[in-house]
């Protein structure tokens, strides 16, 4: 029983740590304190630990010794390298996918692409983003498939909320409305080669950390 309610809180705090992060709540590089968690969760260091594990697991943290947890950084050969496999899961997925898209599930699309372009902040802009690809994508009915890409959605979200915090700018997604036109075109060839080029379009920004330097921040913005 003890080690059930355990993993259960573990969960909890390892989702509470991941959105966090996620949102840039939290900077790359940071220490995550096993005694300050634990208080904030009122929990004891046992689920905390395993809160750890959950998120090296995902990437988002590492373990060094002697230097305890630290939120996981990321360079452009990461950045790189989730582009890469969203440009080439996203395309198998929209492959299977094509012949299940409607009318109705593409207008969806277009709604969301729609509400992108009209986003005056990077998290409202991430969301819609988010909900156009899924959109397509969804139809393929392939579960792994789409669970592996919801994960580099998240990663991609990291990449995007640690650089462009703020001075974020309306923009048409022009990439988007080509996808929809051919789709409804039926030329899903041309859908294929534009959403694989569209996801590794990776946008470079200086930010300034909480110790007052300057940074480099990469983010995929597809």
């Amino acid at each position: 029983m003890t080690q059930t309610k355990d993993d259960t809180i573990a969960v909890r705090i390892s989702k509470v740590l991941a959105d966090r992060i996620i949102a840039g709540e939290i900077e790359p590089g940071s220490r995550l304190r096993q005694d300050h968690i634990a208080s904030e969760f009122g929990a004891s260091h046992v689920p905390v630990r395993e809160a750890f594990r959950r998120l090296e697991a995902q990437g988002l943290a590492i373990s060094e010794p002697r230097r305890g947890v630290r939120v996981a950084a990321f360079d452009l050969a990461e950045v790189r390298e989730v582009a890469e496999m969203r440009a080439s899961l996203e395309v198998l997925a929209l492959r299977h996918a094509a012949p299940h898209l409607t009318k109705a599930i593409l207008d969806l699309a277009e709604d969301a692409t729609r509400a992108g372009d009209k986003s005056r902040d990077v998290h409202s802009w991430e969301e819609a983003n988010r909900t156009f690809h899924r959109t397509i994508l969804a139809p393929c009915a392939m579960p792994r498939l789409l669970a592996t890409i919801d994960d580099l959605h998240a990663a991609s979200a990291r990449f995007l909320f640690a650089a462009w915090r703020t001075e974020w700018e309306t923009r048409t997604d022009m990439d988007h409305l080509a996808i929809l036109a051919a789709l409804r075109q039926g030329n899903v060839d041309a859908a294929l080669t534009t959403l694989g080029r569209h996801v590794q379009w990776i946008g470079q920004k200086p930010v300034r950390t909480a110790a007052g330097t300057t940074r480099e921040a990469f983010a995929i913005v597809g």
